[in-house]
Protein backbone atom coordinates (compact mmCIF):
# COMPACT_ATOMS: atom_id res chain seq x y z
CA UNK A 1 0.00 0.00 0.00
CA UNK A 2 2.87 2.38 0.90
CA UNK A 3 4.49 1.69 -2.45
CA UNK A 4 1.29 2.59 -4.28
CA UNK A 5 1.01 5.87 -2.36
CA UNK A 6 4.65 6.64 -3.10
CA UNK A 7 4.06 5.86 -6.75
CA UNK A 8 1.06 8.17 -6.81
CA UNK A 9 3.01 10.99 -5.18
CA UNK A 10 5.84 10.49 -7.64
CA UNK A 11 3.37 10.60 -10.52
CA UNK A 12 1.97 13.90 -9.27
CA UNK A 13 5.37 15.55 -8.87
CA UNK A 14 6.99 14.06 -11.99
CA UNK A 15 8.47 16.60 -14.39
CA UNK A 16 6.98 17.19 -17.82
CA UNK A 17 10.47 17.44 -19.33
CA UNK A 18 11.00 13.70 -19.99
CA UNK A 19 7.62 13.47 -21.73
CA UNK A 20 8.43 16.54 -23.83
CA UNK A 21 11.71 14.89 -24.87
CA UNK A 22 9.92 11.62 -25.66
CA UNK A 23 7.26 13.26 -27.82
CA UNK A 24 9.62 15.65 -29.63
CA UNK A 25 12.12 12.88 -30.33
CA UNK A 26 9.39 10.61 -31.72
CA UNK A 27 8.30 13.51 -33.91
CA UNK A 28 11.91 13.96 -35.05
CA UNK A 29 12.17 10.26 -35.91
CA UNK A 30 8.82 10.01 -37.71
CA UNK A 31 8.78 13.40 -39.45
CA UNK A 32 11.55 12.50 -41.91
CA UNK A 33 9.70 9.62 -43.60
CA UNK A 34 6.53 11.67 -44.03
CA UNK A 35 8.51 14.67 -45.25
CA UNK A 36 10.23 12.57 -47.90
CA UNK A 37 6.85 11.43 -49.19
CA UNK A 38 5.41 14.96 -49.32
CA UNK A 39 8.61 16.34 -50.90
CA UNK A 40 8.86 13.65 -53.56
CA UNK A 41 8.21 16.00 -56.50
CA UNK A 42 10.92 18.45 -55.46
CA UNK A 43 13.44 15.72 -54.71
CA UNK A 44 12.95 13.99 -58.05
CA UNK A 45 13.48 17.32 -59.84
CA UNK A 46 16.52 18.48 -57.86
CA UNK A 47 18.33 15.14 -57.90
CA UNK A 48 17.18 14.19 -61.41
CA UNK A 49 15.97 10.81 -60.20
CA UNK A 50 12.71 8.85 -60.52
CA UNK A 51 10.20 8.72 -57.68
CA UNK A 52 11.14 5.10 -57.07
CA UNK A 53 14.54 6.28 -55.79
CA UNK A 54 12.81 8.27 -53.07
CA UNK A 55 10.73 5.19 -52.23
CA UNK A 56 13.92 3.16 -52.04
CA UNK A 57 15.43 5.66 -49.59
CA UNK A 58 12.31 5.51 -47.40
CA UNK A 59 12.39 1.71 -47.49
CA UNK A 60 16.09 1.67 -46.60
CA UNK A 61 15.47 3.68 -43.44
CA UNK A 62 12.51 1.53 -42.41
CA UNK A 63 14.38 -1.73 -43.00
CA UNK A 64 17.46 -0.51 -41.12
CA UNK A 65 15.37 0.45 -38.11
CA UNK A 66 13.48 -2.86 -38.05
CA UNK A 67 16.64 -4.91 -38.55
CA UNK A 68 18.53 -3.47 -35.59
CA UNK A 69 15.75 -2.59 -33.13
CA UNK A 70 16.37 -5.67 -30.94
CA UNK A 71 20.08 -4.85 -30.78
CA UNK A 72 19.31 -1.21 -30.01
CA UNK A 73 17.48 -2.09 -26.79
CA UNK A 74 20.44 -4.08 -25.48
CA UNK A 75 23.06 -1.51 -26.50
CA UNK A 76 21.16 1.20 -24.62
CA UNK A 77 20.93 -0.85 -21.45
CA UNK A 78 24.55 -2.00 -21.67
CA UNK A 79 26.16 1.43 -22.07
CA UNK A 80 23.54 3.67 -20.45
CA UNK A 81 20.23 4.61 -22.01
CA UNK A 82 20.59 8.38 -21.83
CA UNK A 83 24.15 8.37 -23.16
CA UNK A 84 23.28 6.11 -26.10
CA UNK A 85 20.12 8.15 -26.74
CA UNK A 86 22.09 11.39 -26.92
CA UNK A 87 24.63 9.94 -29.34
CA UNK A 88 21.84 8.52 -31.51
CA UNK A 89 19.89 11.80 -31.58
CA UNK A 90 23.04 13.66 -32.64
CA UNK A 91 23.75 11.14 -35.43
CA UNK A 92 20.13 11.31 -36.59
CA UNK A 93 20.37 15.11 -36.81
CA UNK A 94 23.55 14.76 -38.88
CA UNK A 95 21.76 12.23 -41.12
CA UNK A 96 18.95 14.76 -41.64
CA UNK A 97 21.60 17.32 -42.58
CA UNK A 98 22.89 14.78 -45.09
CA UNK A 99 19.40 14.49 -46.59
CA UNK A 100 19.11 18.28 -46.79
CA UNK A 101 22.48 18.55 -48.55
CA UNK A 102 21.98 15.55 -50.85
CA UNK A 103 23.28 16.03 -54.36
CA UNK A 104 22.62 12.50 -55.62
CA UNK A 105 20.23 9.58 -55.01
CA UNK A 106 23.11 7.63 -53.44
CA UNK A 107 23.73 10.35 -50.85
CA UNK A 108 20.00 10.48 -50.07
CA UNK A 109 19.92 6.69 -49.68
CA UNK A 110 22.92 6.59 -47.33
CA UNK A 111 21.64 9.44 -45.18
CA UNK A 112 18.15 7.97 -44.81
CA UNK A 113 19.49 4.45 -44.10
CA UNK A 114 21.76 5.92 -41.41
CA UNK A 115 18.82 7.71 -39.80
CA UNK A 116 16.84 4.47 -39.71
CA UNK A 117 19.70 2.57 -38.08
CA UNK A 118 20.06 5.09 -35.21
CA UNK A 119 16.29 5.19 -34.67
CA UNK A 120 16.78 1.57 -33.56
CA UNK A 121 18.76 3.06 -30.65
CA UNK A 122 16.31 5.89 -30.02
CA UNK A 123 13.02 3.95 -29.97
CA UNK A 124 13.76 1.67 -26.97
CA UNK A 125 15.13 4.63 -25.00
CA UNK A 126 11.77 6.41 -25.20
CA UNK A 127 10.12 3.51 -23.35
CA UNK A 128 12.87 3.60 -20.73
CA UNK A 129 12.39 7.33 -20.13
CA UNK A 130 8.67 6.78 -19.54
CA UNK A 131 9.32 3.88 -17.17
CA UNK A 132 11.87 5.75 -15.07
CA UNK A 133 9.97 9.03 -14.83
CA UNK A 134 6.25 8.21 -14.71
CA UNK A 135 4.11 5.86 -12.68
CA UNK A 136 0.49 4.83 -12.33
CA UNK A 137 -2.06 6.56 -14.54
CA UNK A 138 0.48 9.06 -15.83
CA UNK A 139 2.61 6.21 -17.14
CA UNK A 140 -0.31 4.81 -19.15
CA UNK A 141 -1.10 8.28 -20.51
CA UNK A 142 2.56 8.87 -21.35
CA UNK A 143 2.63 5.64 -23.36
CA UNK A 144 -0.48 6.84 -25.19
CA UNK A 145 1.24 10.13 -26.01
CA UNK A 146 4.26 8.21 -27.30
CA UNK A 147 1.97 6.34 -29.70
CA UNK A 148 0.19 9.59 -30.57
CA UNK A 149 3.47 11.30 -31.48
CA UNK A 150 3.69 9.22 -34.68
CA UNK A 151 0.46 10.57 -36.26
CA UNK A 152 1.32 14.01 -34.84
CA UNK A 153 4.55 13.89 -36.84
CA UNK A 154 2.49 12.91 -39.88
CA UNK A 155 0.22 15.94 -39.52
CA UNK A 156 3.18 18.28 -39.00
CA UNK A 157 4.95 16.81 -42.01
CA UNK A 158 1.88 17.31 -44.18
CA UNK A 159 1.54 20.94 -43.12
CA UNK A 160 5.15 22.07 -42.71
CA UNK A 161 6.91 19.93 -45.34
CA UNK A 162 4.07 20.51 -47.77
CA UNK A 163 4.30 24.26 -47.30
CA UNK A 164 8.11 24.27 -47.52
CA UNK A 165 8.00 22.16 -50.68
CA UNK A 166 5.71 24.71 -52.33
CA UNK A 167 7.57 27.82 -51.10
CA UNK A 168 11.20 27.85 -49.89
CA UNK A 169 12.14 24.34 -50.97
CA UNK A 170 11.95 20.75 -49.68
CA UNK A 171 15.46 20.79 -48.16
CA UNK A 172 14.38 23.16 -45.37
CA UNK A 173 12.11 20.50 -43.89
CA UNK A 174 15.18 18.45 -43.02
CA UNK A 175 17.12 21.49 -41.82
CA UNK A 176 14.24 21.95 -39.39
CA UNK A 177 14.82 18.38 -38.16
CA UNK A 178 18.47 19.20 -37.58
CA UNK A 179 17.37 22.08 -35.34
CA UNK A 180 14.85 19.85 -33.54
CA UNK A 181 17.59 17.25 -33.00
CA UNK A 182 19.78 19.89 -31.37
CA UNK A 183 16.88 20.93 -29.10
CA UNK A 184 16.20 17.32 -28.10
CA UNK A 185 19.88 16.77 -27.38
CA UNK A 186 20.02 19.80 -25.08
CA UNK A 187 16.75 18.93 -23.31
CA UNK A 188 17.88 15.34 -22.74
CA UNK A 189 20.53 16.51 -20.25
CA UNK A 190 17.65 17.40 -17.93
CA UNK A 191 16.22 13.86 -18.11
CA UNK A 192 17.02 11.51 -15.27
CA UNK A 193 20.18 9.52 -15.99
CA UNK A 194 19.58 5.76 -16.31
CA UNK A 195 22.49 3.70 -14.93
CA UNK A 196 24.33 1.45 -17.34
CA UNK A 197 24.31 -2.32 -16.86
CA UNK A 198 27.94 -3.34 -17.46
CA UNK A 199 27.17 -6.99 -16.65
CA UNK A 200 24.71 -7.22 -19.51
CA UNK A 201 26.25 -9.22 -22.35
CA UNK A 202 25.03 -8.78 -25.93
CA UNK A 203 24.15 -11.80 -28.05
CA UNK A 204 25.71 -10.69 -31.33
CA UNK A 205 24.90 -13.93 -33.13
CA UNK A 206 21.22 -13.56 -32.31
CA UNK A 207 21.35 -9.89 -33.34
CA UNK A 208 22.71 -10.70 -36.79
CA UNK A 209 20.27 -13.59 -37.26
CA UNK A 210 17.37 -11.26 -36.44
CA UNK A 211 18.69 -8.55 -38.76
CA UNK A 212 19.21 -11.04 -41.58
CA UNK A 213 15.70 -12.48 -41.25
CA UNK A 214 14.09 -9.03 -41.17
CA UNK A 215 16.06 -7.75 -44.17
CA UNK A 216 15.23 -10.84 -46.24
CA UNK A 217 11.53 -10.65 -45.35
CA UNK A 218 11.37 -6.90 -45.94
CA UNK A 219 12.99 -6.99 -49.36
CA UNK A 220 10.97 -10.07 -50.31
CA UNK A 221 7.61 -8.55 -49.47
CA UNK A 222 8.50 -5.13 -50.92
CA UNK A 223 9.42 -6.82 -54.22
CA UNK A 224 6.14 -8.69 -54.65
CA UNK A 225 4.61 -6.05 -56.88
CA UNK A 226 7.57 -5.00 -59.02
CA UNK A 227 9.42 -8.35 -59.21
CA UNK A 228 6.36 -10.60 -59.42
CA UNK A 229 4.48 -12.70 -56.90
CA UNK A 230 5.71 -15.93 -58.50
CA UNK A 231 6.81 -15.49 -62.10
CA UNK A 232 9.64 -12.98 -62.44
CA UNK A 233 8.98 -9.72 -64.26
CA UNK A 234 11.41 -7.67 -66.33
CA UNK A 235 12.14 -5.51 -63.25
CA UNK A 236 13.42 -8.46 -61.18
CA UNK A 237 17.15 -8.13 -60.37
CA UNK A 238 17.61 -11.88 -60.85
CA UNK A 239 15.57 -15.01 -61.38
CA UNK A 240 15.83 -18.66 -60.39
CA UNK A 241 14.36 -20.85 -63.13
CA UNK A 242 12.08 -17.97 -64.05
CA UNK A 243 10.83 -17.60 -60.47
CA UNK A 244 10.67 -14.12 -58.94
CA UNK A 245 13.24 -13.39 -56.21
CA UNK A 246 10.43 -12.05 -53.96
CA UNK A 247 9.03 -15.44 -52.79
CA UNK A 248 12.57 -16.84 -52.58
CA UNK A 249 13.66 -14.05 -50.23
CA UNK A 250 10.49 -14.48 -48.15
CA UNK A 251 11.13 -18.21 -47.74
CA UNK A 252 14.78 -17.60 -46.83
CA UNK A 253 13.67 -14.95 -44.33
CA UNK A 254 11.26 -17.38 -42.69
CA UNK A 255 14.02 -20.01 -42.47
CA UNK A 256 16.50 -17.58 -40.91
CA UNK A 257 13.75 -16.37 -38.56
CA UNK A 258 13.13 -19.93 -37.41
CA UNK A 259 16.86 -20.39 -36.83
CA UNK A 260 16.80 -17.19 -34.77
CA UNK A 261 14.03 -18.45 -32.47
CA UNK A 262 15.77 -21.82 -32.09
CA UNK A 263 18.99 -20.02 -31.22
CA UNK A 264 17.54 -17.75 -28.53
CA UNK A 265 15.43 -20.61 -27.17
CA UNK A 266 18.54 -22.71 -26.67
CA UNK A 267 20.39 -19.84 -25.00
CA UNK A 268 17.43 -19.08 -22.77
CA UNK A 269 17.26 -22.68 -21.54
CA UNK A 270 20.99 -22.48 -20.80
CA UNK A 271 20.49 -19.12 -18.97
CA UNK A 272 22.84 -17.34 -21.37
CA UNK A 273 22.50 -13.80 -22.70
CA UNK A 274 20.08 -13.44 -25.63
CA UNK A 275 19.12 -10.61 -27.90
CA UNK A 276 15.41 -11.17 -27.18
CA UNK A 277 13.68 -12.85 -24.25
CA UNK A 278 11.01 -15.35 -25.28
CA UNK A 279 9.15 -14.79 -22.03
CA UNK A 280 7.73 -11.65 -23.66
CA UNK A 281 5.64 -14.13 -25.70
CA UNK A 282 5.34 -16.82 -23.04
CA UNK A 283 1.55 -17.23 -22.91
CA UNK A 284 -1.39 -17.11 -25.29
CA UNK A 285 -2.25 -13.61 -24.04
CA UNK A 286 1.06 -12.14 -25.20
CA UNK A 287 0.74 -13.92 -28.54
CA UNK A 288 -2.82 -12.60 -28.91
CA UNK A 289 -1.65 -9.04 -28.20
CA UNK A 290 1.14 -9.39 -30.77
CA UNK A 291 -1.34 -10.73 -33.34
CA UNK A 292 -3.65 -7.75 -32.74
CA UNK A 293 -0.72 -5.35 -33.04
CA UNK A 294 0.51 -6.92 -36.29
CA UNK A 295 -2.95 -7.08 -37.88
CA UNK A 296 -3.83 -3.49 -36.98
CA UNK A 297 -0.53 -2.15 -38.30
CA UNK A 298 -0.91 -4.28 -41.45
CA UNK A 299 -4.45 -3.03 -42.05
CA UNK A 300 -3.63 0.56 -41.12
CA UNK A 301 -0.59 0.95 -43.36
CA UNK A 302 -2.31 -0.87 -46.22
CA UNK A 303 -5.31 1.47 -45.97
CA UNK A 304 -2.96 4.44 -45.70
CA UNK A 305 -1.49 3.30 -49.03
CA UNK A 306 -4.75 2.53 -50.83
CA UNK A 307 -6.64 5.69 -49.86
CA UNK A 308 -4.01 8.16 -51.19
CA UNK A 309 -3.72 5.92 -54.25
CA UNK A 310 -7.45 6.40 -54.82
CA UNK A 311 -7.16 10.16 -54.39
CA UNK A 312 -4.25 10.60 -56.78
CA UNK A 313 -5.14 8.07 -59.49
CA UNK A 314 -8.94 8.11 -59.49
CA UNK A 315 -9.49 11.74 -58.47
CA UNK A 316 -6.35 13.17 -60.00
CA UNK A 317 -5.32 15.08 -56.87
CA UNK A 318 -1.74 16.27 -56.50
CA UNK A 319 0.53 15.01 -53.74
CA UNK A 320 0.00 18.08 -51.56
CA UNK A 321 -3.77 18.01 -52.13
CA UNK A 322 -3.80 14.36 -51.11
CA UNK A 323 -1.79 15.16 -48.00
CA UNK A 324 -4.27 17.78 -46.85
CA UNK A 325 -7.24 15.53 -47.67
CA UNK A 326 -6.18 12.83 -45.21
CA UNK A 327 -5.47 15.22 -42.33
CA UNK A 328 -8.81 14.33 -40.61
CA UNK A 329 -7.74 10.69 -40.64
CA UNK A 330 -4.31 11.49 -39.21
CA UNK A 331 -5.67 13.81 -36.53
CA UNK A 332 -8.19 11.18 -35.41
CA UNK A 333 -5.33 8.67 -34.94
CA UNK A 334 -3.52 11.22 -32.80
CA UNK A 335 -6.57 11.96 -30.64
CA UNK A 336 -7.45 8.29 -30.15
CA UNK A 337 -3.88 7.37 -29.19
CA UNK A 338 -3.81 10.23 -26.70
CA UNK A 339 -7.11 9.67 -24.93
CA UNK A 340 -7.67 5.90 -25.07
CA UNK A 341 -5.88 5.59 -21.70
CA UNK A 342 -8.91 7.21 -20.05
CA UNK A 343 -10.98 4.15 -21.04
CA UNK A 344 -8.75 1.61 -19.30
CA UNK A 345 -10.76 1.85 -16.07
CA UNK A 346 -14.08 1.62 -17.89
CA UNK A 347 -13.56 -1.47 -20.04
CA UNK A 348 -10.94 -4.28 -20.17
CA UNK A 349 -8.41 -4.47 -23.03
CA UNK A 350 -10.16 -7.41 -24.70
CA UNK A 351 -13.39 -5.40 -24.97
CA UNK A 352 -11.66 -2.22 -26.13
CA UNK A 353 -9.68 -4.19 -28.69
CA UNK A 354 -12.70 -6.04 -30.07
CA UNK A 355 -14.75 -2.83 -30.31
CA UNK A 356 -11.82 -1.07 -31.95
CA UNK A 357 -11.53 -3.71 -34.68
CA UNK A 358 -15.30 -3.54 -35.30
CA UNK A 359 -14.98 0.23 -35.75
CA UNK A 360 -12.04 -0.23 -38.16
CA UNK A 361 -13.90 -2.86 -40.18
CA UNK A 362 -17.03 -0.71 -40.31
CA UNK A 363 -15.05 2.34 -41.42
CA UNK A 364 -13.29 0.44 -44.23
CA UNK A 365 -16.59 -1.05 -45.38
CA UNK A 366 -18.21 2.39 -45.39
CA UNK A 367 -15.36 3.82 -47.48
CA UNK A 368 -15.40 0.85 -49.88
CA UNK A 369 -19.11 1.18 -50.63
CA UNK A 370 -19.13 4.97 -50.98
CA UNK A 371 -15.97 5.84 -52.93
CA UNK A 372 -16.69 7.28 -56.34
CA UNK A 373 -15.01 9.91 -58.45
CA UNK A 374 -15.43 12.71 -55.90
CA UNK A 375 -13.95 12.94 -52.43
CA UNK A 376 -15.99 15.51 -50.52
CA UNK A 377 -18.69 13.02 -49.53
CA UNK A 378 -19.79 13.13 -45.92
CA UNK A 379 -19.70 9.34 -45.58
CA UNK A 380 -16.12 9.20 -46.83
CA UNK A 381 -14.97 11.79 -44.30
CA UNK A 382 -16.85 9.98 -41.52
CA UNK A 383 -15.26 6.71 -42.61
CA UNK A 384 -11.77 8.22 -42.49
CA UNK A 385 -12.35 9.66 -39.02
CA UNK A 386 -13.73 6.37 -37.69
CA UNK A 387 -10.81 4.48 -39.23
CA UNK A 388 -8.35 6.81 -37.51
CA UNK A 389 -10.11 6.55 -34.15
CA UNK A 390 -10.14 2.76 -34.26
CA UNK A 391 -6.56 2.47 -35.49
CA UNK A 392 -5.13 4.97 -33.00
CA UNK A 393 -6.86 3.43 -30.00
CA UNK A 394 -5.82 -0.12 -30.89
CA UNK A 395 -2.16 0.74 -31.54
CA UNK A 396 -1.82 2.50 -28.17
CA UNK A 397 -3.90 -0.14 -26.37
CA UNK A 398 -1.92 -3.18 -27.54
CA UNK A 399 1.44 -1.61 -26.67
CA UNK A 400 0.25 -0.67 -23.20
CA UNK A 401 -1.34 -4.07 -22.68
CA UNK A 402 1.76 -5.98 -23.77
CA UNK A 403 3.91 -3.90 -21.44
CA UNK A 404 1.53 -4.78 -18.62
CA UNK A 405 1.09 -8.45 -19.49
CA UNK A 406 4.74 -9.42 -20.00
CA UNK A 407 7.14 -9.70 -17.04
CA UNK A 408 7.90 -6.14 -15.98
CA UNK A 409 11.68 -6.63 -16.01
CA UNK A 410 11.42 -7.37 -19.73
CA UNK A 411 9.83 -4.06 -20.71
CA UNK A 412 12.92 -3.19 -22.74
CA UNK A 413 12.38 -6.29 -24.87
CA UNK A 414 8.70 -5.38 -25.17
CA UNK A 415 9.58 -1.93 -26.49
CA UNK A 416 11.98 -3.42 -29.01
CA UNK A 417 9.43 -6.07 -30.04
CA UNK A 418 6.83 -3.36 -30.56
CA UNK A 419 9.22 -1.45 -32.82
CA UNK A 420 10.03 -4.58 -34.83
CA UNK A 421 6.38 -5.57 -35.29
CA UNK A 422 5.43 -1.98 -36.11
CA UNK A 423 7.94 -1.60 -38.93
CA UNK A 424 7.77 -5.13 -40.34
CA UNK A 425 3.96 -5.28 -40.32
CA UNK A 426 3.78 -1.84 -41.90
CA UNK A 427 6.18 -2.78 -44.70
CA UNK A 428 4.38 -6.06 -45.33
CA UNK A 429 0.99 -4.32 -45.29
CA UNK A 430 1.94 -1.87 -48.02
CA UNK A 431 3.64 -4.55 -50.13
CA UNK A 432 0.82 -7.09 -49.91
CA UNK A 433 -1.92 -4.49 -50.44
CA UNK A 434 -0.10 -3.17 -53.49
CA UNK A 435 0.45 -6.63 -54.98
CA UNK A 436 -3.15 -7.68 -54.26
CA UNK A 437 -4.72 -4.52 -55.69
CA UNK A 438 -2.54 -4.58 -58.82
CA UNK A 439 -3.21 -8.28 -59.37
CA UNK A 440 -6.93 -7.71 -59.00
CA UNK A 441 -6.70 -4.77 -61.39
CA UNK A 442 -4.92 -6.88 -64.03
CA UNK A 443 -7.49 -9.66 -63.70
CA UNK A 444 -10.41 -7.23 -64.01
CA UNK A 445 -8.85 -5.51 -67.02
CA UNK A 446 -8.27 -8.82 -68.80
CA UNK A 447 -11.87 -9.94 -68.23
CA UNK A 448 -13.34 -6.58 -69.25
CA UNK A 449 -11.20 -6.38 -72.40
CA UNK A 450 -12.47 -9.77 -73.56
CA UNK A 451 -16.07 -8.69 -72.93
CA UNK A 452 -15.75 -5.51 -75.04
CA UNK A 453 -15.80 -6.29 -78.77
CA UNK A 454 -14.62 -2.77 -79.61
CA UNK A 455 -11.24 -3.67 -78.10
CA UNK A 456 -9.36 -5.57 -80.81
CA UNK A 457 -7.25 -8.63 -80.07
CA UNK A 458 -4.35 -6.81 -81.75
CA UNK A 459 -4.45 -4.03 -79.15
CA UNK A 460 -4.70 -6.55 -76.29
CA UNK A 461 -1.58 -8.29 -77.62
CA UNK A 462 0.29 -4.97 -77.70
CA UNK A 463 -0.54 -4.10 -74.08
CA UNK A 464 0.86 -6.44 -71.42
CA UNK A 465 -2.10 -6.58 -69.04
CA UNK A 466 -0.19 -8.88 -66.66
CA UNK A 467 2.05 -5.91 -65.85
CA UNK A 468 -0.84 -3.48 -65.40
CA UNK A 469 -0.62 -0.73 -62.80
CA UNK A 470 -2.87 2.02 -61.49
CA UNK A 471 -2.80 4.73 -64.16
CA UNK A 472 -4.66 8.01 -64.50
CA UNK A 473 -6.63 8.62 -67.70
CA UNK A 474 -3.86 10.87 -69.05
CA UNK A 475 -1.20 8.24 -68.31
CA UNK A 476 -3.28 5.57 -70.05
CA UNK A 477 -3.70 7.77 -73.11
CA UNK A 478 0.07 8.22 -73.25
CA UNK A 479 0.56 4.45 -73.10
CA UNK A 480 -2.00 3.81 -75.84
CA UNK A 481 -0.45 6.54 -78.03
CA UNK A 482 2.38 4.14 -78.78
CA UNK A 483 0.02 1.43 -80.04
CA UNK A 484 -2.36 0.98 -82.96
CA UNK A 485 -5.38 1.93 -80.82
CA UNK A 486 -8.15 3.82 -82.60
CA UNK A 487 -10.06 6.70 -81.02
CA UNK A 488 -12.96 4.35 -80.22
CA UNK A 489 -10.60 1.87 -78.59
CA UNK A 490 -8.99 4.61 -76.49
CA UNK A 491 -12.41 5.75 -75.24
CA UNK A 492 -13.39 2.15 -74.41
CA UNK A 493 -10.02 1.46 -72.73
CA UNK A 494 -10.36 4.54 -70.51
CA UNK A 495 -13.88 3.50 -69.46
CA UNK A 496 -12.68 -0.04 -68.69
CA UNK A 497 -9.70 1.30 -66.72
CA UNK A 498 -11.88 3.64 -64.66
CA UNK A 499 -14.20 0.82 -63.67
CA UNK A 500 -11.42 -1.71 -63.07
CA UNK A 501 -9.26 0.46 -60.83
CA UNK A 502 -12.26 1.54 -58.74
CA UNK A 503 -13.38 -2.08 -58.39
CA UNK A 504 -9.87 -3.19 -57.41
CA UNK A 505 -9.66 -0.54 -54.69
CA UNK A 506 -13.11 -1.39 -53.34
CA UNK A 507 -12.38 -5.12 -53.11
CA UNK A 508 -8.99 -4.41 -51.51
CA UNK A 509 -10.59 -2.21 -48.84
CA UNK A 510 -13.25 -4.85 -48.18
CA UNK A 511 -10.49 -7.44 -47.83
CA UNK A 512 -8.83 -5.28 -45.17
CA UNK A 513 -12.20 -4.91 -43.42
CA UNK A 514 -12.53 -8.70 -43.35
CA UNK A 515 -9.06 -9.04 -41.89
CA UNK A 516 -9.95 -6.50 -39.18
CA UNK A 517 -13.00 -8.59 -38.27
CA UNK A 518 -10.83 -11.71 -38.03
CA UNK A 519 -8.65 -9.84 -35.52
CA UNK A 520 -11.57 -9.88 -33.08
CA UNK A 521 -10.63 -13.51 -32.32
CA UNK A 522 -7.17 -12.73 -30.87
CA UNK A 523 -8.56 -9.51 -29.35
CA UNK A 524 -10.92 -11.53 -27.14
CA UNK A 525 -7.91 -13.46 -25.84
CA UNK A 526 -6.15 -10.35 -24.60
CA UNK A 527 -5.84 -9.82 -20.82
CA UNK A 528 -8.89 -8.80 -18.85
CA UNK A 529 -7.16 -5.75 -17.41
CA UNK A 530 -4.02 -3.63 -17.52
CA UNK A 531 -2.21 -4.26 -14.27
CA UNK A 532 0.99 -2.91 -12.76
CA UNK A 533 3.52 -0.50 -14.16
CA UNK A 534 6.98 -0.62 -15.64
CA UNK A 535 10.01 -1.01 -13.39
CA UNK A 536 12.86 1.46 -13.62
CA UNK A 537 15.26 -1.27 -14.75
CA UNK A 538 14.01 -2.63 -18.05
CA UNK A 539 16.73 -5.16 -18.90
CA UNK A 540 17.67 -8.01 -16.52
CA UNK A 541 21.36 -8.80 -16.23
CA UNK A 542 22.67 -12.10 -17.55
CA UNK A 543 22.44 -14.00 -14.28
CA UNK A 544 18.90 -12.82 -13.52
CA UNK A 545 16.44 -14.77 -11.43
CA UNK A 546 13.36 -13.53 -13.25
CA UNK A 547 12.07 -17.10 -13.64
CA UNK A 548 11.65 -17.35 -9.88
CA UNK A 549 10.51 -13.84 -9.08
CA UNK A 550 8.21 -12.97 -11.94
CA UNK A 551 5.43 -15.26 -13.16
CA UNK A 552 4.94 -15.70 -16.90
CA UNK A 553 1.33 -14.62 -16.54
CA UNK A 554 1.23 -11.65 -14.14
CA UNK A 555 -2.54 -11.33 -14.43
CA UNK A 556 -3.11 -14.91 -13.30
CA UNK A 557 -0.71 -14.40 -10.42
CA UNK A 558 -2.58 -11.30 -9.29
CA UNK A 559 -5.85 -13.19 -9.43
CA UNK A 560 -4.35 -15.88 -7.20
CA UNK A 561 -3.19 -13.23 -4.72
CA UNK A 562 -6.68 -11.74 -4.68
CA UNK A 563 -8.23 -15.15 -3.94
CA UNK A 564 -5.73 -15.76 -1.15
Amino acid sequence: MDQRVAGTDAAVTASWLPLIVVVLTQVQASFAVNALTVSMAGITTDLDTPATSVGTAITAGTFAMAAFILLGAKVGSRFGTRRVFQIAVAIHALAMLGVALSVSPAMLFIAQASSGAVIALIAPALTVFIATNYHGDRQAKAIGLLAAAIPLAGVLALLIAGWFAETIGWRWSFVLMVALGAINLLLSFGVRKVPAQPDLKIDWTGAFLAAGAIILLSFGFSGLNSWGVWEATAQAPFTVLGISPAPILIILGLIVGQVFFVWIGRRQRAHLSRIFDLRVLASSKELAITACMAIMLFVGTAANFLIPLYMQVVQGLSGIQTSFSIIPYTISIFLASTFVAYLYRIAPPRVLGAVGFVVVAGALTLIAFTIRGEWGQLFIVVGLILLGLGQGSIVALVFNTLLSSAPKQLAGDVGAWRGLVHNLSGSVGIAVASAFAVGLLASTLATAADEHPEISSELISQVNINEADFLTNDQLESVLAGTTATDAEVVAAIAINEEARLQALKVSLLGLAGLALLAIVPATRMPGRIAGELPEKLEPDDNDDIDDDVPLNPEAAMDEETKA
